[in-house]
């Protein structure tokens, strides 16, 4: 079977940058730390210590970082006050900054959180710098705590929430981050937005990872509601099929939500398909499905595909042909099987009035999988345009195929045109 992971699994991956902070409000007061870097606050210095970090300062204000540098230990050492030592913070960081030593800078960060003389309001940006080094030099844990800091003191911010969540996985708490993401999808919700296409994707790469199928599938059809792409679809779908323990029967629906939706994507996409339709005795779906993929370029001359397609094709004609014939016989039959075999092949020719007429016989028979034939039933109703009716099918559908059955619902409602 496919792995759907593939797309999920970037996503929770983080880069070795401070892209995460893009646009956000801590990176905003950061940069503004760093244009202040270059001026001292309000403070004062002893006589020792003003001689020893006036010469620094007078070539950082001159952008004279060769001069301001080798000044740099001079003054550390001669600062003892907390108020010095925060001054030397700065100095650090706009050396550093002038000189794009970012290690420098985020020694500066850290002298000034650690000297005691940060004032309140400079904390907010320092903790988001402090984290900002952390997570570019993939130091997770020095990232971790800054983060949780600056979530307290603003708790219902999105973007700190889903940050430290990201940090979190990288550390193996798996379970807290899927809280925060979790929570960052509620807060979000609440505040009347749309939460993002990528936090909606990290909870579900987390579930999966976790095998949490419940929670999996809510957050999946939460995606493809929110955002209803091709990809979307296709990883939706992949995880139902893995975590839902689908039978063979449910299983084969799937593929076919998955192909009105445009999610199938690989040759073994198209090849898996249409060998399960190929043992189903359905030659007509198996054509379709393949002359599909080569349509759409997903399946290569000669490919795989080859030997399913020729059987296919030599057995088609025939097998139409003879569907007729078959029709009274199974209207008539007291039992359920032939009418639903008779139906699946109509609609496998896309021949779907004659396929609903019989999926709703079937329905009456014994020995009748009503939440089976409901799905067919509603997947050809859906194909004939008769929306309201399809939804009326899969809504009648309870126990295991009823989560498909909730997807099929999603994609009538957001299906183009």
């Amino acid at each position: 079977m496919n792995k759907p992971m593939t797309t999920l699994a970037a996503v929770i991956a983080l880069g070795a940058s401070a892209a995460m902070f893009a646009g956000s409000a801590d990176a905003q007061r950061s940069e503004r730390a760093g244009k202040q870097a270059k001026q001292t606050s309000a403070g004062t210095l002893s006589p020792e210590e003003s001689a020893a970090i006036s010469p620094v300062v007078q070539a950082v204000q001159a952008e004279d970082w060769a001069t301001a540098g080798a000044g740099l230990p001079a003054a550390q050492a001669a600062a003892q006050s907390p108020y010095a030592r925060y001054v030397i913070g700065q100095l650090q960081f706009a050396v550093g900054r002038g000189t794009q030593n970012t290690q420098l800078q985020s020694q500066g960060v850290d002298s000034m959180m650690a000297s005691g003389g940060a004032p309140a309001e400079a904390l907010p940006s320092l903790l988001g710098l402090q984290a900002e080094f952390a997570i570019q030099a993939q130091n997770w844990a020095a990232a971790e705590a800054p983060l949780t800091r600056l979530l307290e003191s603003d708790p219902n911010n999105v973007q700190r929430m889903t940050t430290l969540g990201q940090v979190k996985l990288r550390l193996n708490k798996a379970s807290e981050a899927q809280a925060l993401f979790q929570r960052a999808l509620e807060a979000s919700t609440a505040a009347g937005q749309t939460p993002p296409e990528d936090l909606y994707r990290r909870i579900l790469a987390t579930a999966y990872e976790a095998r949490q199928p419940q929670q999996a599938l809510e957050i999946s059809r939460q995606l493809v509601q929110a955002y209803p792409t091709e990809a979307n679809w296709r990883d939706a779908l992949l995880i139902y099929r893995q975590l839902g323990n689908p039978d063979v029967q449910l299983d084969l629906d799937a593929r076919r939500l998955m192909r009105v939706a445009g999610a199938l994507e690989s040759e073994a996409d198209y090849v898996e398909y249409a060998d399960q339709l190929n043992r189903a005795g359905l030659p007509g779906e198996v054509k379709a499905v393949l002359d599909e993929g080569v349509a759409r370029g997903k399946l290569r001359a000669g490919g795989a595909h080859a030997d399913l397609l020729a059987r296919a094709n030599s057995a088609v004609a025939e097998d139409r042909a003879g569907l007729a014939g078959q029709r009274a016989a199974a209207l008539a039959a007291s039992e359920v099987r032939s009418a639903l075999a008779l139906a699946d092949a109509y609609a496998g020719y896309g021949q779907y009035d004659d396929a609903i007429a019989l999926y709703r016989a079937a329905l009456g028979k014994s020995g009748a999988d009503a939440n089976l034939i409901n799905m067919r039933l509603g997947a050809a109703l859906s194909a004939s345009g008769q929306r309201a009716e399809a939804e009326a099918a899969f809504r009648a559908i309870t126990g295991p195929r009823a989560n498909l059955a909730g997807f099929w619902l999603i994609w009538l409602e957001r299906r183009p045109g």
